[in-house]
Formats: C-alpha cells, sequence, structure tokens
C-alpha cells in the first residue's frame, strides 16, 4: 500500500470535507434549520447566511423538487471547512446546544474519515458496474439525507477500519450457545424448529463440535440455541454486561462456523461469500448511527419471522404481486433473541439495552435471481465517480436504451409493487436506497424489486381495511400503524425525496432528462397503475399520493433541535416540520 505524502492527504481532506459542507448547506436549508437569503452580488443564484458580525458564508445554490436545495461546493466561501461552520453558527445560526454541538463535531469527523478512506480506493462507475452485489456495497458513501451519515459514535478509528463496509474485509464470525432460559426461537415456514435451521446453515461436523463444546461444559446441547455474534459486540457490550450468563454457562462461547462473511452498508448486516446460498444475518451492533443505536429490539426480532409469513402470504395469493411484478421479499424467517435478564424487565431504560444480544436470519437473494439478472441496491443510482460520471450514466449506456425509456423502466419496476401494497393492502414498507433492490436483465435494464427489512420497516393503516382481517394478532401487535395521510410519506420520504430528490438532478446533468420531466414520468407510471385497478378508486384518494403539500420529514433537525444525543427509552423517529410542495401534483 502506498502512504499518501501530507500533501495529498491535506488535499484529500479538503476536498471531502467541501463536499460534506455543501450537503450539510443543502439538507440543513431544506430542514429549515437554517434559512440562506438571497446575495445578489454573487449572481442569480448567489447566497449568503451570516453566522457572525465578522463570519459570512456565501455559495451558488439551485432549487430543486420538494423544495430541495443543490449547492456548487467549489462556490462556498470564505472555507470549505464545515467545522469552521459549525464554530461560528452553532449556537447563532443552528441554535444548537454545547452538548449536541461536541457530539456533531464527533459524527462529522467520523464521517470525513470514513469519506477520505472511501475516496482512496474509489473505482470508475464502468467498474463498479462489473462488482457483485455484495462488493458494490463496500463502495457506497452512504445515507444521502443525513450529513454525519458515518458516525458511528462507539467505534474507535481502529473498529471503523476493520468492520465498516467500505473496509470491504471478510470476517469470521464466532458463534455462542445460549441457554433457552435466556433465549427464544422464531421461525416461519420450513424452519419451524431450530434444528432445520442449524441443519441448513451450519455443516455437520460444525455443528457436532458445538455441540460438543456443549456437552463438554456438562449440559444438554437441547437446552441451548446457537446464532452467530459481532466480534466487535462480544467484546463491548456482551462480555461486560451478559458476564454473569457467561460465568454460569447460560452462555457459551463457541468457535466460528469457517464461512466468510462481509458486512454491508447497514454495518450489522452480513453477507455469505462463502456459500452465497446460505441466509444473510443480521445481528445487534450496540453503534449509534443515522439517528438510533442499531440494536435488535427484542419484540421486533421474536415478531420478525411471522411478518415475513404475512406478507409473503399477501404476495403468495395475489397474481398481480406475484406473477406480473415478480416482486422479491426476501424474508426474515428465523430469530433467536436474547433477553438481558435486568433491562429487558426494565422498560424505562434506554432502549439500547434492550437490543443487546440476538440473530435475525433474512434470504439471501441469490436463489430469487434468474439466469442473465443481477442485482444493486437503489442507492446505488445515486454514486458518482472520481471523474463525476454517475453510476446510472454508465448503466443507461450500457443498455443500449435512450435515458427516457430507461426511467421508464426503473419505474415500472420500482413503483407497482409498493403501490399495490399501499392501495390494496394498506401496508408500506421503507423503500429508501438500501432495502430497495433493482434487479437488472443481462443488459442493465431495470425489471423488478427486490425489498428487504420487514419487521423494523413494514408499517399499516391506522384506519381498519378488510384486508386486514387476516392478519395475525402477534403480528398486529409489533407493526407500526399510521394514518391513511401519513401512510403515503413512507413513498414519499422514503423513495422520492430519499432516493428520487438526488437522482432528479443527477439525471438532468448526465442524461439531458429535465427534472420537471422526470417527476412527469413518475406521476405517468403511478396514474397508469391506477388505470389498472380502476375497482380500488376509493383507496386512491384514502391513500392520496397527488396533494399539492406534504407534510416536511426531516431527520438531520432530529438530532440538532429534538433528540439530540440524549439516552431515551423508546427510539427515535423523523421530525416533522411544516411542509413542502409535491411535485407529483397535476394540474
Amino acid at each position: 500500500m502506498t502512504i499518501p505524502s501530507s500533501t495529498e492527504s491535506g488535499a484529500a481532506w479538503e476536498r471531502a470535507a467541501r463536499r460534506l459542507l455543501a450537503k450539510m448547506l443543502a439538507e440543513f436549508a431544506y430542514e429549515d434549520v437554517i434559512a440562506p437569503q438571497p446575495d445578489p452580488a454573487s449572481g442569480p443564484e448567489g447566497y449568503r447566511i451570516e453566522l457572525s458580525p465578522d463570519v459570512t458564508y456565501r455559495f451558488r445554490a439551485r432549487r430543486g423538487s420538494y423544495g430541495s436545495w443543490y449547492v456548487d461546493a467549489a462556490s462556498i466561501t470564505p472555507t470549505g471547512d464545515p467545522l469552521h461552520f459549525l464554530a461560528h453558527g452553532h449556537d447563532t445560526v443552528l441554535g444548537l446546544t454545547g452538548d449536541t454541538t461536541g457530539h456533531l463535531i464527533r459524527e462529522l469527523l467520523a464521517t470525513l474519515c470514513a469519506d477520505v478512506r472511501l475516496d482512496a480506493t474509489a473505482l470508475p462507475a464502468a467498474a463498479l458496474a462489473d462488482l457483485g452485489y455484495a462488493e458494490l456495497e463496500g463502495h457506497q458513501t452512504g445515507h444521502p439525507w443525513l450529513v454525519a451519515n458515518k458516525g458511528r459514535i462507539g467505534f474507535s478509528d481502529a473498529d471503523a477500519a476493520l468492520w465498516a463496509p467500505e473496509a470491504r474485509r471478510r470476517h469470521r464470525l464466532p458463534w455462542i450457545a445460549v441457554h433457552r432460559d435466556l433465549a427464544e426461537y422464531r421461525g416461519t415456514g420450513t424452519l419451524d424448529t431450530s434444528d432445520q435451521l442449524y441443519a441448513e446453515e451450519l455443516a455437520p461436523d460444525v455443528l457436532d463440535s458445538f455441540r460438543r463444546t456443549i456437552a463438554d461444559r456438562g449440559r444438554l446441547p437441547a437446552d441451548y440455541l446457537l446464532l452467530p455474534v459481532h466480534p466487535w459486540q462480544w467484546e463491548q457490550v456482551v462480555a461486560p454486561l451478559f458476564a454473569p450468563a457467561i460465568a454460569d454457562g447460560t452462555i457459551i462461547r463457541l468457535t466460528t462456523d469457517n464461512d466468510l462473511r462481509l458486512p454491508q452498508q447497514s454495518i450489522r448486516t452480513f453477507l455469505n461469500t462463502s456459500r452465497p446460498q446460505r441466509r444473510t444475518v443480521k445481528l445487534p451492533l450496540s453503534v449509534l448511527n443515522t439517528l438510533v443505536w442499531r440494536g435488535l429490539p427484542t419484540e421486533r426480532t421474536l415478531a420478525a419471522p411471522a411478518v415475513t409469513a404475512w406478507v409473503h402470504t399477501l404476495r403468495d395469493h395475489d397474481r398481480f404481486l406475484r406473477d406480473e411484478t415478480r416482486v422479491i421479499l426476501l424474508g426474515e424467517v428465523a430469530s433467536v433473541t436474547v433477553a438481558h435478564p435486568q433491562y429487558d424487565a426494565m422498560p424505562s431504560v434506554p432502549y439500547q439495552y434492550r437490543e443487546l444480544l440476538g440473530c435475525i436470519w433474512r434470504e439471501p437473494l441469490t436463489g430469487y435471481l434468474a439466469p442473465g439478472e443481477r442485482a444493486r441496491t437503489l442507492a446505488a443510482l445515486l454514486h458518482t465517480d472520481p471523474d463525476g460520471r454517475a453510476f446510472t450514466a454508465e448503466l443507461v449506456a450500457r443498455s443500449g436504451l435512450a435515458p427516457r425509456v430507461w426511467l421508464r423502466h426503473l419505474f415500472a419496476a420500482l413503483l407497482p409493487p409498493l403501490l399495490h401494497f399501499l392501495y390494496r393492502y394498506g401496508t408500506v414498507f421503507s423503500p429508501h436506497g438500501e432495502n430497495a433492490i433493482v434487479v437488472y436483465d443481462e443488459h442493465d435494464v431495470p425489471v423488478r424489486l427486490a425489498v428487504k427489512d420487514f419487521v423494523d420497516d413494514v408499517n399499516v393503516s391506522a384506519q381498519p381495511l378488510p384486508e386486514h382481517a387476516t392478519m395475525p394478532a402477534d403480528v398486529r401487535a409489533v407493526l407500526l400503524t399510521e394514518s391513511p395521510e401519513f401512510l403515503t410519506q413512507f413513498i414519499h420520504s422514503g423513495l422520492f425525496i430519499g432516493v428520487f430528490r438526488y437522482l432528479a438532478p443527477l439525471c438532468e446533468q448526465q442524461l439531458g432528462v429535465p427534472e420537471n420531466d422526470f417527476w412527469t414520468l413518475v406521476r405517468e407510471e403511478i396514474v397508469r397503475h391506477q388505470d389498472r385497478f380502476p375497482e380500488l378508486k376509493e383507496r386512491f384518494s384514502l391513500f392520496d399520493l397527488f396533494v399539492p403539500r406534504i407534510a416536511r420529514l426531516c431527520l438531520n433537525r432530529n438530532r440538532l433541535h429534538l433528540d439530540g444525543y440524549r439516552d431515551r427509552a423508546d427510539r427515535p423517529h423523523a421530525a416533522v416540520h411544516g411542509t413542502v410542495a409535491n411535485p407529483l401534483c397535476g394540474p
């Protein structure tokens, strides 16, 4: 590895910092945290923010859909340093408390360190397009909306270099055995018993070795459940906080199963690269990143297989979903939950202490893909390489299609299954860039959708619908409900604002598709779907995607002004602040 000179390192840091400051200005302005004022002296797209009598920031920016800001990073003066901006404006303009400012600076610095690492190993868009699904994840730059998107409070710099997705390191995960007095198993379909899961996930000699280790401790293997554990979580959390259970043999540490696994963008999710047909594992990781501690809530982990079974039943009994859209629902088919003897009995303690240990097994994508198909997360479409070429532009060029035609294929792959779940079943996923996966044919033309992360991100209508009558009680108890008018926010904010708001200007700049035309294509696909199901006309009004204005959900504002970095008993949610114009609202 070539060690860059101090000059090269300084320049790399400055580039990443200026890019992060442009994002900060854009997203804080979008969420109305700051209010840039027109600055005619800087030109028609010039703006200024006065932080103090002595410090005024100036920059050029273009306004876009949903009231977005697209800030020209090169135009920012007097400096491209986000820490300088915070130091002079944290109290006067941003209205931050001292403790929030301190923690925010830490998150920003961690994010910048990760960005510099990513820049140092960045590949051209053409090379990225040749990577497999698991490998491509390690080149993504994180949440497009949240500014400090790789803060990972809890990780040291060495931890990030070892465990972060951009490190692109494969790991062998250790397993543990937990007595059934402390652990519970849930499975769906053929995985109704843990024995069946272990038979499919572990080689016979490995399983025998695990059981011998338990027996050597004078315990009965049948009394224990097995699960992998994140090594960082074991050292930092499990070993100290479950020390009595480890001491008395309730928890027994085992060896690894020898499979190599690669961390994905969510950090706590690992794909099996040694045996891709084996399931993905989702593990708790007590790291604060993008608003929440990344543990596994006990109640939801227990319910994950039941939620999967219900969602699969909806799909499997619906000809449109099953046969026409062929939507892939990557089920969370098995789980082991390990309760903490004290914390889980105290609902008033911070939620991070009730999400400490467990595992969810999710179906692998590989087995669902037809010959010639390949998959990439929706987030990949927002990626831009070091030369400024958008990953989307590379895929469009490879497809041989005109940009508008390719976009129609994209929207036709993404929207119909999401809209049908909304209109027919009053049910929404959170189709943000990481949860939504685009499946392409051999020519890189989008053909269908895959969705993951059900138990955390499936919500249903609070207004009862006949289609909910078959919902099992355990599913009903765990799924969050929202009013019909707010349920549409999961599509607006998760997909349209969280992804398309950034994709639209990329398409304008690199594909020659004006932003207004982009949203016209989106609207046309929604109307096309509604025309396909005229019998659901009342639902189109109930779940109205075409209202003139929608509530403005804010992700950064939550951290800055609502929750800060304080502990709380329940997981935080996005803040709501004012409204924004809906670009889908027709004449």
